[in-house]
């Protein structure tokens, strides 16, 4: 099977063009977290020299200094540096799962030409950490898997319409999760089937050390706080939503709340970059900026395919990675999250069951 990755090439005008390496936006983020160019270059996996010469060659283009160094103090990030760093971040955030999707449509065109369309998986899911993770190793398996991230709610839609093999959701347990499992039953074909995938946290994203304090969906009415929403179609929009209806909030009292991002990494950059103060999304999106996170509740995520997929050599295969100790094992790496019966056959009862006994995520 034929795999392609797109990655995408920034170009500066200024008084010269250039083209942007994203190294350096490694670089910059391994000196916020550490204060020190030698470990940010390890962390780059570049040498001292050639980290020092690419942040002076960017410094000199765009006519002031990226970082700060003063003798028995490390170095720092500049103003500007830090600007780089948050923009780039923020970039990266909001195109990786767009540039995955364009490569994954390319990659499904020429694999159709190729091969037999029973050899790979169409996987359609919500962006999650995990799936990432599965398609991680997936990539270097024998199985062809095609995925595109799309809203869980569009996910189902499109299995339904059979244009994918597998779709991906998440449901919140306890009552929270009753009112969302209707609609998804609503919106699923009826010969489907569903299997066990992981567990995660979600909650409210704040700004490391949570300087606003805040702490409930309610601080979302303050008018010093700035949210930023996700996109029309995702469950984790459709969770906030019916937080707010619980709580009596009206949503254009919300300040921010028309602003949308596609996925929680995004999300998250932004809050990190001080564009945003709070959004809802997952402990591990938090966690991997170096964010505060109030915890809201615990989510079940899913995947759903048609009955006559399941006994497929494809699903066999894949199932059997879920099962296997590399999965477990990434997501034991994730912060909020657990396994949770991984590639296990689930009636509908117990996907949807309110109060179902789950390992806690840490």
């Amino acid at each position: 099977m034929i795999r392609i990755d797109i990655r995408p090439v920034w170009t500066f005008r200024g008084k010269e063009l250039r083209e942007f390496d994203f190294a350096v936006i490694a670089l910059l983020e391994g000196i916020e977290r550490s204060g020190k160019l030698t470990r940010a270059a390890e962390h780059a996996g570049f040498s001292y020299r050639h980290a020092w010469n690419l942040i002076e060659q960017w410094s000199q283009f765009l006519g002031s200094p990226l970082v700060d160094r003063q003798k028995g103090r490390g170095t720092s990030l500049t103003p500007l540096g830090t600007n780089l760093l948050w923009a780039g971040k923020r970039a990266q955030a909001r195109l990786e799962p767009e540039l995955q999707n364009l490569a994954s449509e390319f990659a499904t065109a020429l694999n159709e030409a190729l091969f037999d369309a029973h050899e790979r998986l169409d996987i359609h899911a919500s962006h999650d950490f995990a799936v990432a993770a599965l398609m991680e190793i997936l990539a270097g398996s024998a199985l062809g898997v095609d995925s595109q991230y799309t809203g869980s709610f569009d996910a189902i839609a499109r299995l339904k319409r059979r244009e994918c093999d597998l779709a991906g959701f998440h449901l919140p347990l306890g009552a929270i999760g009753t009112s969302m499992a209707r609609r998804y039953k609503e919106g699923l074909p009826a010969d489907v089937v569903l299997m066990g995938f992981v567990t995660r946290n979600q909650g409210l994203i704040v700004r490391s050390g949570n300087p606003k304090q805040i702490h409930s969906i309610e601080d979302l009415l303050r008018a010093d706080v700035r949210m930023i929403n996700r996109q029309r179609g995702s469950g984790t929009r459709s969770l906030l939503e019916y937080l707010l209806d619980t709580a009596a909030i009206d949503r254009a009292r919300v300040r921010g709340y028309e602003f949308e991002e596609s996925t929680h990494s995004a999300v998250a950059a932004l809050i990190a970059g001080s564009q945003a103060d709070v959004g809802l999304g997952t402990e591990a999106a938090a966690r991997q900026f170096g964010l505060g996170f109030e915890p809201l509740c615990i989510e079940r995520y899913l995947f759903a395919c048609h009955e006559r997929t399941w006994d497929t050599p494809a699903m066999e295969a894949l199932r059997k990675t879920l099962r296997g100790a590399r999965f477990a094992a990434d997501v034991a790496r994730l912060p909020g999250y657990a396994v949770d019966r991984p590639g296990h056959l689930l009636s509908l009862s117990e996907a949807f069951a309110p109060n179902i006994a789950v390992t806690e995520p840490r």
